[in-house]
Parts: C-alpha cells; structure tokens; sequence
C-alpha cells in the first residue's frame, strides 16, 4: 500500500459557497507535501476533512487505506494535527496537557514518552509550569510535542506559522523538519511561499477549491516559483465561472 492519502473528487459546501470543487489527491507514504494557497482557498477545509474534523459533501477518502466513511476513530488515532491554534489547556502544565492527550490514545509509557518529546522541543525545563505564562512559540513547540505524541504515520499541518516571531519561526521550522521520516507522511498548508517551499518533496497550489498545480519539488526553480504561483491566484476566477 503505497499511498498514505487518496482523494477522489472532494467536494465541500457551505450553503450556496462551494469551498472544495472535485480536488483529486494522492500523497504516497513518507512524503511531504507543501500546498499553498490564498486566504479562501479552501486549505483549511481540506485539513480539517482529512483529519476527521468536518465531513465531506461528497467524493471519497482513503487514509493509509482506511476509508474515512468508516473507519473514522481508527484513522484518528494514526494522525496528528498541528496548526496556529494549539489545543493546549491555558490553566494546565506541560505534563498535564500531554498526559490529559496520551490517556485519550491509551498510550504505554506515557511519562517516559512525555519526558522525550519535552527535550526535544526544549520545554524540559518549563514542564511544570502554566502554559498561559508561555509565549506564543513556545506554545507551538508545546502543540508539536502533542501533535506527536502518538507518533502517528500521518501529520497535517494547517498554517503552523502563524503569529509567530521570525526566531520562533525559524525554530518551528526546524522542528518541523525532525518530524520528516521515510515513514511519516506530511501535509503541511500555508501562504508562506519561502518556508513552504523548503519544505516540501512536492508542492501543489491550491486556488477557488482546486488544485491548479502540482510539481516535485526538484523541479522547480525557486527564482521563478513566486510568478507561476501569483499567475494561478490571478487566474483562479476563470477557473470558478
């Protein structure tokens, strides 16, 4: 089983505003995958859909072959979720926030678990402290220790970004990149046209609903990367009329 995400004809619908119309996507397993997108794009709709949030109004979806009509819970528990906001509990610790999340899993060797994941976002030394005295950084670095907690095979991340400082971000982004593995598969959406594209084995643009673009990551030259993408925003319209 090659492919870690598998989408046919994804549509959403809110009302009369159509926010996904008929995307098609396959991601095979230990890839990364950077989409970006304007604001309206419908990226957060399709995360929230793949990650069990919101169901579909139509179109089928296989995550690591489990098709999302039926196996909902058990996808559930082989991916995470990391976006600008954390699901942390403001009145609570480290600790508590991470052993509240790894007894939902029913997780083996939580504390030992725990302690691993604090050093490696470096928050080993605030672990008994509230998270409401911590900064908006170091809540994300927080949020990737749960989002990982049990080590899924899938991680979606919705525009993990934003808010933060350019040192909080530079220090996001590197812990971003211990999250790739030849196991893991990632999908990360953003508008951040400089991070996202140093991220990604391949990066899809996202415009009105649709994919518009798709390219490996090897084949694009940078330099011109901005003109192609800021071409497919301007032409998105005419792809909706």
């Amino acid at each position: 089983m090659d492919w870690a995400i598998q989408v046919e004809q994804l549509t959403k619908s809110f009302g009369h505003l159509l926010a996904l119309r008929g995307i098609d996507l396959r991601l095979r397993r230990g890839k990364f995958l950077t989409i970006f997108g304007p604001n309206g794009a419908g990226k957060t709709t399709l995360i929230r859909i793949l990650s069990t949030l919101l169901r579909p109004t139509a179109g089928r979806i296989e995550i690591l072959g489990m098709d999302l009509r039926d196996a909902g819970e058990e996808i559930r528990r082989q991916i995470g979720v990391l976006s600008h906001q954390t699901f942390l509990y403001n009145n609570l610790t480290p600790m508590e926030n991470l052993k509240f999340y790894g007894t939902l899993y029913g997780l083996d060797h939580l504390k030992e678990r725990i302690e691993l994941l604090l050093e490696q976002v470096g928050l080993e030394g605030r672990r008994n402290d509230p998270v409401r005295t911590f900064s908006r950084g170091m809540q994300q670095r927080l949020a990737i220790a749960r989002t990982l907690l049990h080590d899924p095979q899938v991680v979606f991340l919705d525009e993990p970004y934003t808010g933060l400082d350019q040192h909080a971000a530079r220090m996001l982004e590197g812990l971003l990149g211990q999250m790739r593995s030849g196991q893991r598969t990632i999908l990360l959406v953003t508008h951040n046209l400089a991070r996202g594209l140093g991220m990604g084995d391949e990066v899809a643009i996202q415009v009105g609903g649709r994919i518009l673009y798709r390219e490996e990551r090897g084949k694009i030259d940078p330099a011109s990367f901005e003109e192609r993408y800021f071409h497919c925003v301007e032409e998105g319209p005419a792809w909706d009329s």
